[in-house]
């Protein structure tokens, strides 16, 4: 029970269904699907569309999506990749040459710029398993960025540390900022270019965004800035139904999207954590962050070292988690001090993304997640559609071309969002996420670990101060509310201590109590975002 003298939330009970995301009006417009008699995948693909515009920073249909969906809350759990792929015409010599000693590409140039695979995944999933056409479900999200949406809080925290960025592409200054300055908090923001995308996306379905004008205006932009992007790019965009990969952790099952994707990361994590002495009660103690930091380490130098998609890893997921390596990597974390050298990967730290979920009266479970990878991705933005590019490509490698994530042509990078699922027996107990790139594995192990090993509710779960062991850097981002003691006892063991640039991460949880009938959700104060059910 949380302590109600102290600001909190509550976690919300409810029994027909339940949403949670990180915006309000995401939350509400789903929330109203829900309540008109559509599933789970309506509400989903309606509140993601939303978010696409009340949270632009974060997401876009210029970004990616990953998704799972359990029908009727059982197994089988299907997998959804709808990351875009690198230009066809673009080779690893073409971009290595334009980033002369660089690791990876420019985030504002076009080379860091893949097809946007976010409409084909919301598309992909919604005639698959969902009752809404997308005229109906685009409908909301087109309404607010015609009429306008009210700024919030941490929308606008965002946003102010990408003004100076977006001021260097004058298209992006025209739709993104309110004559020519950041928006203040609550004013009026409408994006009448990208609601005349939406109307024709609502009105032709996937030809509105891969063909047709808007088409014709992101390769005009792309084109104009270098990139190498070709109708043809656009048009082969094609999401990908996966099998999720999972692993066992004390009785419950966690399930993630396949490589390329970091899901892999937080199984690693997990079979790590569950090697070693269990921690005290306390789920602030000074053994269990430690162990979470050094494991998450050892997690993303894997990840860093040959992550990528499935076809290209030297290895595979199997001899990722084999038993007796997970015993030895569990082995090389002690509480006599950290892992020396500390694995120091380059890759970009934390970025921006939206995750919500969705569970229905017939609890069919959504979890998923879609982002622009840096906050407004890269801030290229289309004039006449609106649409602001994602900068997936930034993950690739562009200093050794036999890195499996090395960029190529035609090729999905390494991604970094990561949409999950809890499974008991053969029913699911939680669809959850945690936002915040790099953070996502480690933040699901960490939201995990205190629901099941400490006991905590979900929203207690996401309320819990965080560190972050920034594989950028090798040092340890902490929040504000992390303890001064458990401070010194990190700093005494041998680790470096960060301030974050923000809050770390966020993320959304529903938990299926199929003793009562119930479902809890949660949301992360760290976002605007809003859990409810009815």
């Amino acid at each position: 029970m949380r302590n109600f003298e102290l600001p909190g939330r509550s976690t919300v009970m409810a029994e027909t269904g339940a949403v949670a995301t990180s915006h309000p009006l995401a939350t509400s417009a789903a929330l109203r699907v829900l309540m008109d008699g559509g599933n789970a995948v309506d509400a989903a693909i309606t509140a993601v569309l939303v978010l696409c515009v009340v949270e632009p920073q974060s997401v876009g249909i210029g970004g990616d999506m990953f998704a799972l969906y359990a029908e009727g809350g059982r197994l089988p759990v299907h997998g959804l990749n709808a990351s875009g792929r690198s230009p066809r015409a673009a080779s690893f010599e073409d971009v290595s040459a334009a980033f002369p000693g660089a690791v990876k590409p420019v985030r504002n140039h076009p080379h860091a710029v893949t097809v946007p695979g976010a409409v084909d995944g919301y598309l992909t999933l919604l005639e698959r398993f969902g009752t809404y056409g997308i005229d109906r479900a685009i409908e909301p999200a087109r309404r607010y960025a015609a009429d306008g949406f009210p700024v919030h809080d941490r929308v606008r925290s965002d946003w102010r540390l990408e003004v100076e960025l977006i001021k260097q592409d004058p298209d992006a200054v025209a739709a993104l900022l309110a004559g020519g300055r950041l928006p203040a908090l609550g004013q009026r923001m409408a994006f009448p270019a990208l609601a005349r995308t939406l109307a024709e996306i609502g009105a032709k379905g996937r030809s509105g965004f891969y063909d047709g004008w808007v088409l014709e205006d992101m390769l005009s932009k792309l084109n104009a800035g270098g990139g190498l992007h070709q109708a043809a790019d656009f048009s082969a965009t094609e999401s990908s139904w996966v099998d999720p990969i999972s692993t066992d952790y004390k009785g419950y099952q966690l399930w993630e999207i396949p490589p390329n994707g970091q899901g892999l990361v937080a199984l690693e994590i997990l079979q790590i954590l569950q090697r070693l002495e269990a921690a005290s009660g306390d789920p602030l103690s000074l053994t269990r962050f430690h162990q979470q930091i050094e494991a998450s380490h050892l997690g993303y130098a894997d990840r860093d070292a040959f992550f990528a998609e499935l076809r290209d890893m030297p290895t595979t997921v199997d001899a990722v988690l084999d038993p007796a390596r997970m015993d030895a990597q569990a082995a090389r974390i002690t509480m006599d001090g950290t892992l020396s050298p500390v694995p120091v990967p380059d890759y970009p730290g934390q970025s921006d993304t939206v995750y919500l979920t969705v569970v229905d009266r017939d609890r069919n479970a959504v979890s998923l997640i879609s982002s622009v990878f840096d906050s407004f991705g890269s801030t290229i933005t289309a004039p006449k559609s609106g649409v602001v590019f994602q900068n997936r490509g930034r993950s690739f490698r562009i200093d050794d071309p036999n890195h499996p994530n090395a960029y190529g042509p035609a090729k999905r990078p390494m991604h970094t969002i990561i949409p999950a699922m809890l499974t008991r027996g053969d029913a699911v107990q939680m669809s959850f996420g945690v936002m915040g790139a790099d953070y996502q594995p480690q933040g699901q192990a960490h939201v995990l670990t205190s629901m099941i090993d400490y006991g905590l509710d979900i929203q207690a779960a996401l309320d819990l101060p965080r560190v972050h062991a920034s594989p950028k850097t090798g040092g340890v981002q902490c929040e504000a509310g992390i303890p001064p003691m458990l401070r010194q006892g990190l700093q005494d063991l041998g680790h470096r201590l960060e301030i974050p640039e923000k809050a770390i991460g966020g993320g959304q949880g529903i938990w299926l109590h199929h003793d009562t009938g119930f479902l809890s959700a949660g949301s992360d104060p760290r976002k605007d975002g809003q859990a409810a059910g009815f």
